[in-house]
């Protein structure tokens, strides 16, 4: 039979156990106050790299706007191209038209008035046309005595001749044209050659 001091004795023990499983609220708060710390730095450390991938997104956006932007500028730039070339072949036509006038203008002595007239207009309408093509950043390649250019001069023969240096563009066969930036058309031309005997 259990005496009174041993009831008291055990039921003494058995409150220390109960106390010892219990956690104080110090442990308790601490370990929440970790908790928290941990995922607090686990958010931060996701919110900066959602904001990186935000940054990078922006950044490829506007370079794409950029660039179709360019694309834009450029197909508004050159898009009468086409046109262009072929208005080409009508002002070529019209100065054949002008040299032979101008050449049967000086073969006749006194040349009839029409003729004279002819020549007149078709000269005015010349002008035109390159004004209109002026406008439009339609230029001339200028040829004619320079040194030979592949990129803006295509050679279609060559001259012996020591009145210039070698490789020179010695005559006009047709003139090359540039829009804006860009050629439109080549200058075809003669190129100077240096003769055998006096390359030696």
């Amino acid at each position: 039979m259990i005496t009174e001091d041993q009831a008291t004795q055990i039921n003494s023990e058995k409150k220390a156990e109960d106390t010892e499983d219990i956690p104080s609220n110090e442990e308790e708060a601490a370990r929440d106050s970790e908790t928290s710390e941990n995922e607090t730095s686990r958010l931060t450390e996701q919110l900066a790299i959602e904001k990186d991938r935000v940054l990078r997104l922006s950044a490829e956006f506007e370079n794409y706007k950029k660039r179709k932007q360019r694309e834009i500028d450029e197909f508004k730039k050159f898009a009468n191209e086409t046109v262009f070339k072929q208005l080409l072949s009508v002002v070529d036509n019209l100065e054949r038209a002008i040299d032979a006038a101008s050449a049967r203008k000086q073969e006749e002595e006194s040349a009839p008035e029409n003729s004279t007239g002819l020549l007149d207009g078709v000269e005015m309408i010349h002008k035109e046309i390159l004004t209109i093509l002026g406008n439009f950043h339609v230029s001339p390649v200028d040829a004619q005595d320079q040194p030979f250019d592949h990129n803006f001069h295509q050679a279609v023969t060559q001259e012996e001749t020591q009145e210039v240096p070698d490789k020179t563009v010695i005559r006009v066969l047709q003139k090359g044209y540039a829009f804006h930036d860009r050629l439109l058309r080549p200058a075809m031309v003669v190129v100077s050659k240096t003769p055998a005997h006096d390359k030696k």
